[in-house]
């Protein structure tokens, strides 16, 4: 079967989707990266500092769980986070074997606002779209996003 040429010059509006998701992500990929490099943080302290961040007071194993690590990973990771000021330890008053896990700096100023800048910039461009249009995005993208890790 032969195409007419306004069909075979348009992308499936599927692949235009999966293009901007793929540039979306590549483009977070990136600013995360170069955030890290400026701060001087691998990977997985920069995923724990914003853990704790948006968990304060989290126990270590809480940290453990969300990256994925043994036990001896989470303490080593949280000792250089402790070690660079940018989380403390507090004892539990309960149970004083238990520590909680609390983040020291402002990831709202400069330098650890790197950290978030990509996701805040993201934020206030989506604050600028019809609100009926970002719910749709929304519901399409969490449909899409349910049926790819099913």
């Amino acid at each position: 079967m032969h195409s007419s040429p306004e069909t075979s010059s348009r992308p499936a509006p599927g692949s235009e989707v999966g293009r901007a998701l793929l540039a979306y992500g590549e483009a977070r990929r990136v600013a995360a990266a170069e955030a890290r490099r400026e701060l001087s943080l691998n990977e997985l302290d920069a995923r724990a500092l914003l853990f704790v961040a948006e968990n304060p007071g989290a126990r270590p194993s809480h940290v453990r769980d969300h990256l994925g690590i043994t036990s001896a990973g989470v303490t080593t990771l949280i000792d250089r986070l402790v070690q660079r000021g940018a989380v403390r330890r507090d004892l539990d008053e309960q149970d004083r074997r238990v520590n909680h896990i609390t983040v020291i700096i402002d990831l709202d100023t400069a330098p650890w606002s790197q950290l978030r800048a990509f996701d805040t910039a993201v934020e206030a461009a989506i604050a600028d779209v019809d609100p009926v249009d970002a719910k749709r995005l929304a519901e399409v993208l969490d449909r899409i996003t349910a049926q790819a890790v099913s």
